[in-house]
């Protein structure tokens, strides 16, 4: 006989208790926990053992080419690896607003020329999705729409018609029947998400799922919602600024760490190609406090500005402000600054900006910042045709980067003619310099400035 238990769960990582606690001890978030009811049914089978069940050895296991579907979208296609996997479940994350059902219903239409292909959608009703089918010119014979949330009406229509491709927008707005739970609450998320897994590996259907994001930037409901799916995308960016990041964070299928770049314009988004291109158009060449560095985000090189203001501050304590990079990065660079090179850094206010909405953590960037900080702080233009690669230790050492020979290729093909990089990264050997361009080897702070200001 089935059984009602109530049980609490943290809104923000799923955490479960048997009862209510003020401080969550997973996420440590206060005021979390929402009760629900769980019924748990009993088969009578405790301590019963399935004998059908078989294991395989490892050696007798073939392996087999999975198939993908492409998009339609190079930049989405590269970030997946190559494709949509068939009979993979991807997450679409990111915040209210961005472009997720925008992007998702541009990927349907590209994929319903050939494949029959459901959009499933909690949020809009069919009339609000086809006016904006109009406006991004999407109108496939093989695209359908269904406007429902109900679970188990939307799992039996999938078993009926057997699409291609499912897109579900999105996952907070389905419920399941059999759950007491509300809707986006942690245990229909899970549940729905694990239906849909099931409905994936069972009947190698592809299925896009669409999920909103906390305040925090962090997927809404159970963390364990991240470790179910296949692939995990996040879109990212401000929502009044007109480029898209997307970023893949988990992929079976392919690398992580991918990054493909998207306009938004009045029909849609637009692919960026070539971000390096659009990340430096407009920079200024002769002005203090603006250099720029070669990040690797994935498998892909990008120049990005970096622009750095510094002023006396009449404050007590210094403002610092970092956009774009991480704020105890800045401080430490800042630190070195002071101790190693003599920059009298500590009572200035401090504004650290990357261009373009880019978030930037890999610490190659340490030098380009060191340098946009000195040049604001000598008010004096550092050499625009120059491209800053290194990172910085604490005794004021460049430390090495990986991948160095795509980086400096990145900046030569753009048209920078040197580069500054770490005297570790010796590249006279396995690297052909283009006509007219230079590579500079520095091994501390002191020899990048000496050499790029």
């Amino acid at each position: 006989m089935a059984k009602a238990k109530s049980v609490f769960f943290c809104n923000d990582c799923g955490y479960e208790s048997s009862g209510w606690l003020g401080k969550c001890p997973a996420c440590l978030a206060w005021n979390t926990f929402v009760e629900e009811k769980v019924i748990k049914k009993s088969d009578g089978t405790r301590g019963e053992l399935k004998t059908s069940l078989k294991a395989m050895s490892i050696k007798d296991i073939s392996i087999d080419k999975e198939e993908r579907f492409l998009t339609g979208t190079k930049e989405l296609d590269r970030v997946l690896g190559g494709g949509i996997v068939k009979g993979s479940l991807i997450l679409i994350a990111g915040d209210p607003g961005i472009g997720k059902s925008t992007l998702t219903l541009m990927v349907a239409n590209n994929i319903a020329i050939t494949n029959d292909v459901l959009y499933v959608s909690g949020e809009e009703s069919a009339n609000q999705i086809k006016m904006r089918a109009e406006r991004l010119n999407t109108n496939s014979d093989k695209l359908f729409i269904l406007a429902e949330t109900s679970f188990g009406e939307i799992k039996a229509y999938i078993e009926n018609t057997m699409p291609s491709v499912v897109v579900i927008d999105s996952i907070q707005t389905m419920f399941d029947e059999n759950l007491t739970s509300a809707p986006g609450s942690v245990s229909q998320v899970r549940e729905v998400t694990a239906s849909l897994m099931r409905i994936a590996k069972t009947l190698n259907i592809s299925i896009i799922i669409v999920g909103h994001v906390t305040k925090e930037g962090s997927i809404a409901g159970p963390r364990v919602l991240e470790h179910m799916v296949d692939t995990v995308l996040y879109f990212e960016g401000e929502r009044h600024q007109a480029y898209r990041i997307l970023r893949c964070v988990k992929n079976r299928f392919g690398s992580t760490n991918e990054i493909g770049v998207f306009e938004m314009c009045e029909n849609g988004l637009i692919e960026v190609p070539n971000p390096s291109v659009v990340m430096l158009d407009g920079r200024p060449t002769d002005a203090p406090g603006t250099a720029v560095v070669c990040a690797l985000e994935g498998t892909r090189p990008m120049l990005i500005e970096i622009q750095a203001l510094l002023s006396e501050s009449n404050l007590a304590m210094p403002r610092r402000m970092a956009t774009g990079i991480d704020y105890n990065r800045v401080s430490m660079i800042m630190a070195v600054l002071e101790k190693r090179a003599g920059y009298k850094v500590g009572m200035c206010d401090a504004f650290i900006n990357v261009i373009g909405g880019i978030k930037l953590n890999e610490p190659s960037t340490d030098m380009g910042i060191a340098a946009a900080i000195a040049s604001s702080m000598k008010n004096k233009p550092l050499d625009p045709n120059t491209v800053f690669i290194g990172e910085i230790g604490l005794t004021g050492e460049i430390r090495s980067v990986s991948q160095i020979e795509k980086r400096v290729g990145e900046a030569f093909r753009l048209g920078f003619t040197r580069c500054i990089i770490p005297a570790r990264c010796d590249l006279t050997k396995r690297f052909v310099l283009p006509e007219g361009c230079k590579i500079v080897y520095a091994r501390t702070v002191h020899d990048v400035f000496s050499q790029g200001m």
